[in-house]
């Protein structure tokens, strides 16, 4: 159970941020092949492309990049357009999420800005090539909404749209490699 209005950390767990990731579509489920390209995905997606963009980042800022659509994974993905229009109410909703989030896998509540920069940036990537590939976006018209990425190939990354527990699965092994990353650092630093 978790309280959309008031988050607590205490209620949120790795399980039910892959679980529901897994289960939503990104591009409203508007993709070709024979499972939806989901939310899991995408998140790994741009935690590879962060890891390209950033090689020297720590494990901190790769797990920021993997969880920065974590709160889609109760509230959903809605496509931009429709959250411009909503506005404000579901914007502060998603951001309690997100430090709610943070704060119960021990990130900085408010992330640099740098940082964020660098993720929207690898988030950017993800959704050029999503689009041109999966969601059926000529390249003008991703181009014109995301930017070209420059010196990146669409071949060196997964675009399979997976099964829901192939995406779950993989999300939390990813996460499991991350967080033993950062478990080390702190062993090292506490050895120091």
């Amino acid at each position: 159970r978790l309280d959309l209005l008031d988050p607590s950390p205490l209620d949120i767990e790795i399980s039910d941020i892959a679980h529901g990731l897994a289960r939503v579509a990104r591009w409203n489920g508007q993709t070709s092949g024979d499972h939806a390209f989901s939310v899991a995905q995408h998140s790994l997606l741009v935690e590879a492309l962060f890891g390209e963009l950033v090689p020297d980042a720590p494990a901190d800022a790769r797990l920021a990049a993997l969880l920065h659509d974590a709160p889609e994974y109760v509230i959903g993905d809605m496509i931009s357009p429709f959250k411009s229009v909503m506005g404000g109410s579901y914007k502060e909703c998603e951001l309690r999420l997100q430090r709610a989030i943070h704060l119960r896998f021990s990130l900085p509540v408010e992330p640099s800005a740098g940082l964020r920069k660098e993720i929207k940036r690898a988030d950017q990537i993800a959704a050029y090539f999503e689009a041109t590939l999966l969601a059926g976006f000529s390249t003008a018209e991703a181009t014109e909404f995301f930017g070209r990425p420059r010196g990146f190939n669409a071949d060196r990354f997964d675009f399979t749209p997976r099964s829901v527990t192939w995406a779950q699965n993989a999300f939390l092994e990813r996460y499991a490699a991350i967080e033993t990353k950062r478990q080390s650092t702190v062993t090292e630093h506490l050895a120091t």
